[in-house]
């Protein structure tokens, strides 16, 4: 007889379970992990003091309402106070945002592929997901605004686009806003703003300012380098941000990364330096493979997709077996993180050899 055991909700079972994966290694010792859209650069000095300095009060809870981070946020984009809620990470921030609205019945409208995060978080949430198929690798907003129905509470726009790297420019998306009902909200997902240089994309905050059904998601994550913290953050109407804020896990965003992220706002500059170089080597990857007979969409994050289709895992073991990770998506394609010179060089060499081209 079975022993009987605890019930969990059933939506568990559609979850994936985190496996942490094996470390590649090539024959030369060599590892480079182009996975996950980090910034190749360790944390700037200034940042590295205020965390050490950080550190000595660990004995003590953090201000759970990370006014100074909050306040520094503010300034920094000149929105007030209260706009802006802050989350474990901008998936922190997301989850907060479908917690306050997620019940039975409520329709979560995104791209796919997009953001791997938003159908485990709905479904977490208990809303229901629609997604809406990616037309030449980026957002299908015609087709997303005649999917919105009365139950739709929430669209994702995730610009660029995680993992594609496409983007929807200002036209195209106001034109798409226009028909959004007013009791929706649209979620600009921008966590890879900082490394956006076609200027036909808009600023997600120009947006926010004139339409109360507008939220932009940033984080600490990418950019500025504090992957490991955990940090990001939404400015959106107060009333938005508010539900944020009452759904956050308290003292998620713990006292270490607030000091970094204050940090890094104040060091902004310096870091800015290293996107520019970030973005000039997403320029010679994709130019490269290109001129390597492979079909690259044009990316403004800092990464790129290789649309390998059937071939995906193949790519990715061919990869792996010389030391470098990266994240595919079975029978879809690959995305591929820019690192540094030499872990990109070393891409782009099992790239040339490899057998089989997606154009």
């Amino acid at each position: 007889m079975t022993e009987p055991s605890p019930r969990f909700r059933s939506v568990l079972d559609t979850c994936p379970v985190y496996k942490p994966g094996r470390v590649p290694v090539s024959s030369s010792g060599k590892t480079h992990k182009l996975s996950s859209n980090e910034t190749p650069f360790a944390p700037l000095p200034s940042v590295v003091d205020a965390i050490a300095e950080a550190a000595r009060s660990v004995h003590r809870y953090p201000d759970n309402g990370a006014q100074a981070l909050i306040g520094a946020i503010a300034d920094k984009f000149g929105v007030p106070a209260e706009h802006v809620a802050v989350g474990c990470g901008s998936v922190g921030v997301t989850q907060q945002l479908l917690e306050a609205i997620g019940e039975p019945g409520a329709e979560v409208m995104y791209a796919w592929r997009s953001f791997e995060a938003y159908p485990i978080l709905c479904d977490l949430a208990g809303a229901d997901s629609v997604r809406v198929p990616l037309r030449d690798q980026t957002h299908d907003l015609v087709a997303m605004a005649a999917a919105i129905t009365p139950r739709t509470r929430l669209i994702f726009v995730c610009n660029p686009n995680n993992p594609t790297g496409t983007v929807v420019g200002t036209a195209e998306l106001e034109a798409f806003l226009d028909q959004v009902p007013a009791d929706c909200l649209v979620v600009l997902d921008e966590a890879y703003r900082e490394y956006v240089r076609d200027e036909t994309v808009p600023d997600g905050l120009d947006l926010y300012r004139g339409r109360p059904n507008v939220a932009v998601l940033r984080t600490f994550s990418k950019a500025y380098g504090l992957a490991g913290l955990r940090t990001g953050f939404m400015i959106a109407p107060e009333p938005v941000a508010a539900a944020a804020r009452t759904t956050m896990l308290p003292f998620s965003v713990n006292s270490i990364a607030q000091a970094a992220a204050v940090a890094s706002l104040a060091a902004e500059d310096e870091l800015f330096e290293r996107v520019e170089h970030t973005v000039k080597e997403r320029t010679r990857v994709r130019e490269a493979l290109i001129a390597d007979g492979w079909d690259v969409p044009p990316t403004e994050a800092n990464f790129v997709w290789m649309g390998l289709g059937e071939h995906t895992l193949d790519f990715a073991a061919a990869c792996f077996d010389e030391g470098i990770a990266i994240r595919p998506f079975a029978g879809d394609g690959a995305r591929v993180s820019i690192g540094d010179a030499e872990a990109n060089d070393a891409f782009l060499a099992v790239a040339h050899a490899y057998p089989h081209r997606n154009a």
